[in-house]
């Protein structure tokens, strides 16, 4: 029997997330061994958990209990790190949990959320994922923000900006990042002023914050504001994207809906061991941030040298650059036939972009000879 006749017409049509895939994958793709893939395709931290987390791993004693359902214990180690009440904090699996709950929390079907793209696709993947509309402003050309032309949208009924699109409410959410995925630029203090004044709740990830700055963080700002939540991870410079969890400043007000709506074992006992863990060798995460702080900036000099590239300026652990003279596509290509993965995006504003995540010097030095063979060849 057929049954997508019963499936949500809107995910019938809606287009799936594309992930990266992981290295056993890659290796029967590719036709190599995975220590031989150079792996700047996704953002991956490859100095890995620091070697605390790595120890409690080894020695978990309760795997056959479910977890904490109000994860006190991370929580707890949470607050003493951001030095925020343990009250406004929330945990997920992943930052990408958090992201889905803050909409089932908002949104009813045909409500809306503004994006800005070139963005993180999560925000209009669960936008979708949750019959939610997507009302878009673009970035400028330098990937900033658009702050008059959002500011305008909510001094004006979507159908005066709009009128093919009337049917469309008021966006209830406006995600944000920063610095931003894929651009890796970050958002001024002024303009997230600015946003905060208006009748939305702005929803800010800071997944790549560490490699901005050690104070970079605007957690604390969601004691002041109470339309603001801001969002972080332990993927990235903590080296756990295989265990998923992630964390959230929110205001107090919202606190006791979201314990409402998760699902009561969302952390796994492995992720908040190895968190908590990793909290407490912050002197590892600020060495391996340090390392690859200075490998992307080392990365961006590269490639500016390659005369196909044009990079982008980076506060996260990537660097994007356009390629001109010829197909963003065929470059990345070329690159995978040499075992090395970049992340070319066929999306408006950077489908001629690819986007490349600091690794280890030797996977820079690698990926540098390769492009200048490519581009001679």
């Amino acid at each position: 029997m057929d049954l997508t006749f019963l499936i949500r017409p809107d995910i019938l049509t809606m287009q799936a997330y594309k992930p990266i895939v992981p290295f056993d994958v890659l290796s029967k793709r590719l036709g190599r061994d995975p220590k031989d893939i150079i792996k700047l395709d996704a953002n991956e931290n490859p100095y890995g958990p620091s070697p605390k987390a790595l120890a409690a791993l080894a020695h978990l004693p309760y795997v056959h209990i479910y977890p904490d359902p109000e994860n006190t214990a991370l929580r707890a180690a949470l607050a003493k790190y951001t030095g925020l009440p343990m009250e406004n904090l929330f945990a997920g699996s992943g930052s990408d949990e958090l992201i889905d709950l803050i909409m089932r929390l908002f949104l009813r079907p045909g409500d809306a959320i503004l994006d800005c793209p070139p963005t993180f696709g999560m925000f209009a993947f669960d936008a979708a994922v949750n019959g939610a509309q997507v009302v878009e402003i673009p970035r400028r050309p330098d990937f900033s923000l658009d702050i008059d032309a959002i500011e305008v949208l909510f001094q004006s009924p979507i159908s005066d900006l709009r009128p093919l699109t009337s049917h469309i409410p008021p966006p209830k959410l406006l995600f944000l990042a920063s610095p931003n995925n894929p651009t890796g630029n970050v958002l001024p203090d002024d303009d997230l002023r600015r946003l905060l004044k208006l009748p939305v709740v702005v929803v800010l990830d800071e997944a790549y914050v560490e490699f901005h700055g050690a104070n970079a963080s605007r957690m604390p700002w969601v004691l002041e504001h109470d339309n603001l939540i801001v969002l972080r991870t332990f993927s990235k410079r903590a080296g756990l994207a295989g265990l998923r969890v992630g964390y959230g400043a929110f205001p107090l007000a919202l606190m006791p809906h979201l314990w409402k709506i998760k699902q009561p074992y969302n952390v796994n006992v492995a992720a908040t061991a190895a968190a908590i863990a990793a909290l407490e060798d912050l002197e590892y995460l600020d060495h391996v941030v340090a390392l690859l702080t200075a490998e992307r900036d080392r990365l961006a000099e590269a490639l500016s040298e390659i005369p196909s590239l044009r990079p982008f300026l980076s506060r996260a652990n990537f660097v994007l650059a356009r390629v001109v003279g010829r197909e963003a596509k065929e470059l990345q290509a070329a690159l995978e036939r040499e075992g090395i993965l970049v992340r070319h995006f066929n999306k408006p504003y950077v489908s001629d972009c690819l986007r490349i995540s600091a690794g280890r010097p030797e996977h820079t030095s690698v990926l540098i000879a390769a492009l200048k063979r490519i581009s001679e060849g």
